[in-house]
């Protein structure tokens, strides 16, 4: 594993644990040239699965970007990290077991949206706000409506 601070390709492995959710491997490593210690996490990866972005452009799935996204509609929430583990560990296995190498971007926020609705009303809105590219503040209004006659938690 290659060192992100002085890029040496070679590092020891001085821990390894499951993480909490156990869908990953945590391993604290030490480069063997500058001794720097950093954090790395093996997942297992059932298949290689392409997001059909719009306009057609296609890129590999990414797991971060997925969890970038989560947790910025997550924030200060008081929603507890193992929980946004979970979905996001969920979100990844639906796209992976689904049998199809190329996923619509459009599918994944859905999902997206559909976990978020059962953990906390206000993640679901602020995802769904930049999902659905609400331009106007009757938007929002018009959504959150929907929202609470549904009877969403917050």
């Amino acid at each position: 594993m290659r060192c992100p601070f002085c890029a040496h390709d070679d590092s020891q492995v001085k821990d390894s644990r499951p993480t909490e959710d156990g869908t990953a491997i945590r391993r604290r490593r030490q480069c063997t040239s500058c001794g720097a210690r950093f954090t790395t996490f093996e997942r297992v990866q059932l298949r290689e699965v392409t997001i059909i972005k719009s306009g057609d452009r296609r890129e590999a799935f990414d797991r971060s970007k997925l969890e970038q996204s989560v947790a910025l509609a997550c924030r200060k929430r008081g929603i507890e990290q193992e929980r946004i583990d979970q979905l996001i560990s969920g979100i990844q296995r639906q796209v992976e077991t689904a049998g199809d190498s190329e996923v619509p971007s459009a599918r994944i926020g859905e999902l997206v949206m559909d976990g978020l609705r059962q953990i906390d009303s206000v993640a679901y809105i602020r995802f769904a706000s930049v999902y659905r590219d609400f331009s106007e503040a009757k938007d929002f209004e018009e959504f959150a409506s929907t929202v609470r006659d549904a009877g969403g938690d917050g």
